[in-house]
Parts: structure tokens; sequence; C-alpha cells
């Protein structure tokens, strides 16, 4: 889990701390390294398997479309299968496990407000122009579309 959190999604581990009694080791880490935490791992070994679901998930905002791709090529050098990108109207996400299970979105706001929960696909392959256009077509179409602002 520490090496797919540091390695794929590019978080800093900040602290390891002697596990509690009954518990496994910890690992601490955030997305920046002045900042001690945004996740606490801890180490254990009996944990139930998770399923996937997307209102039961971690989320994490980057800057732009690009952001978006570029985490989508880290999942495929990682190997890692399924993930989901998915156009909310009011955001461009993409969600996919991780290695325990657990359902990440990385996502981009979009200056614009339909009513969730929406999901249309996502193609990445089209350009940043291309997805702005069809989002902004999809959501006019929607009964309660204003502009974020």
């Amino acid at each position: 889990m520490v090496a797919f959190y540091t390695d794929v999604l590019g978080f800093y581990v900040t602290n390891r701390g002697e596990p509690f009694p009954g518990m496994g080791e910890m690992a601490f880490i955030s997305q920046t390294p002045n900042e001690h935490h945004q996740i606490v791992l801890v180490a254990n070994p009996d944990a139930p398997a998770a399923g996937f679901m997307f209102a039961d998930h971690l989320a994490f905002r980057v800057d732009s479309l690009d952001d978006v791709r570029e985490m989508v090529d880290r999942l495929v050098e990682a190997g890692v299968e399924g993930f989901a990108p998915v156009s909310h109207g009011n955001a461009w996400s993409v969600y996919f496990e991780d290695p325990e299970g657990n359902t990440i979105e990385i996502y981009l706001d979009t200056p614009w407000y339909i009513g969730q929960p929406h999901g249309d696909s996502l193609d990445l392959s089209l350009s940043n122009e291309e997805i702005f256009r069809q989002t902004e077509a999809m959501c006019r179409q929607d009964a309660h579309f204003m502009p974020v602002a």
C-alpha cells in the first residue's frame, strides 16, 4: 500500500510509527512532505475485502485535465486495471482501486453545476477543448444547469 500511494499516486512518507498493541506498522503519508499526514496506513493482514463502489471513496483534486491523463498513464504503468474515466458534468474524474480494494477518485472541477448523481463516459483521448465542449453541451441539457460562478 505504501509503495502504491508513493510510487503511483505521488504521496510522501512523512513518518512511520510503532504499532499500538494489536496493530501493524503505521505509515503517515501526505501529498506534500511538509504536512505530517493526510492518510495513515496501518498494516493489517486480516483486513476484510472491499468492493468497488463509486459513492464510498477517497477523492483527490488535480489542477488540469492533463493531470487526470497523467494519473491514467501512471495507473497503466503500474498495472492497475479497471479504472473508469467519468464525466459528472461538475467534474471530470477517473476512479480506480488501490491494492486493498479502496476506491480512489482523481478529479478536476468543471465551471458548471448540474444535479448529482450524474455520470457519462469520459474519453480522455479527446483534446481538452473537445472535452470542454462536449461536457458543456451535456450540462446545458440538465434542468439544474448553471455556471458554478
